[in-house]
């Protein structure tokens, strides 16, 4: 097949063969493609100007490179290990001011050492300078990076520790502030006759998406309509619905000090009311972000939540 081209400005036709057809059809082909990837094709990090990467420098790692980002978890894990070992020390501290003595199987020195991780020279300038007086050091022998399972193994304990860390500090604070200018306003006593999860506080899976997730309350099982009391004197500074709590009362205690009752099918008091200890404030049910009917109860100092499983076992 040829193809004949014909214009006022030539003095005679010219035809082009197939094969130059063919070869101007693969030169535009390919400039389409060129300029295709151009767009498409991501510039190296050094070519973008005026950008810069919110990746801290010691944990940029290659992702063809997986142990470097094993490396880079180890590391934080490390620095989290470190901090740690500086609360478990501001806590025996604490302890002492509260009285409070460790069984012996609990001791935080027999904690620390079941969460020596393996030598690594990177971790070596992080814990030391984090310590606060928990010190390391010695000849480097043998080194190893972690592998995958073993760095899930070391997380896992960490978690364990933390949890252990938490409690005890929780502990220690209830004690604290039972010998305090507060021990005669503390909400003591049960807010609904009924048991409670024992392990409600703290991290748990979250009964809608199945995450892990901190629950700062403790949870009453008990039947709709129960009646709700409230644990301490005080005034009421919210009675309404909410999106999360469904509905609820609030009650501040002064210096501080709030309790809050959630997921209730009804209110009996407003805002402003002054209740007294172990008045009906309202009835249990399950609105809100709720599975069920049941009472969610939180004590809260300076906005922070606290255990209530202390102050209950208090009033015992």
């Amino acid at each position: 097949m040829n193809i004949i081209l014909v214009s006022n400005n030539m003095a005679k036709a010219r035809t082009l063969s197939m094969l130059q057809v063919s070869m101007i059809f693969a030169v535009l082909v390919f400039l389409s493609v060129l300029i295709a990837m151009l767009f498409i094709v991501p510039q190296p990090q050094d070519a973008q100007q005026g950008s810069k990467s919110l990746i801290p420098g010691h944990l940029r790692f290659s992702f063809n490179n997986p142990q470097k980002h094993l490396d880079a978890y180890a590391l934080q894990l490390g620095e989290l290990q470190a901090r740690l070992m500086r609360l478990d020390a501001q806590s025996e501290r604490l302890g002492k001011l509260a009285g409070e003595k460790l069984p012996e199987s609990e001791n935080p020195v027999d904690a620390k050492k079941a969460l020596q991780v393996l030598p690594k020279p990177e971790l070596a300038s992080p814990v030391s300078s984090l310590t606060g007086g928990v010190y390391q050091g010695g000849p480097l022998v043998r080194s190893a990076p972690f592998s995958e399972a073993e760095l899930q193994a070391e997380i896992a304990k960490l978690m364990e520790k933390v949890e252990f860390s938490t409690e005890r500090l929780s502990s220690i604070e209830a004690k604290l502030l039972q010998q305090s200018v507060l021990k005669d306003t503390l909400p003591n006593s049960s807010p609904v006759v009924a048991a409670y999860n024992s392990s409600s506080y703290g991290w748990r899976i979250d009964p809608f998406k199945g995450v892990r997730a901190f629950h700062e309350g403790l949870d009453f099982m008990a039947a709709e309509g129960a009646p709700i009391y409230a644990a301490a004197g005080g005034i009421v500074t919210t009675a309404r619905q909410s999106p999360d709590y469904g509905k609820i009362v609030m009650i501040d205690h002064g210096s501080g000090l709030e309790t809050r009752y959630a997921h209730a099918s009804k209110l009996l008091v407003r805002a402003g009311d002054r209740v007294e200890k172990g008045q009906k404030i309202a009835e249990v049910g399950s609105t809100g972000r709720s599975t069920g009917p049941h009472l969610h109860y939180e004590i809260r100092l300076a906005g922070n939540p606290l255990d209530p499983r202390k102050y209950l076992k208090a009033s015992n």
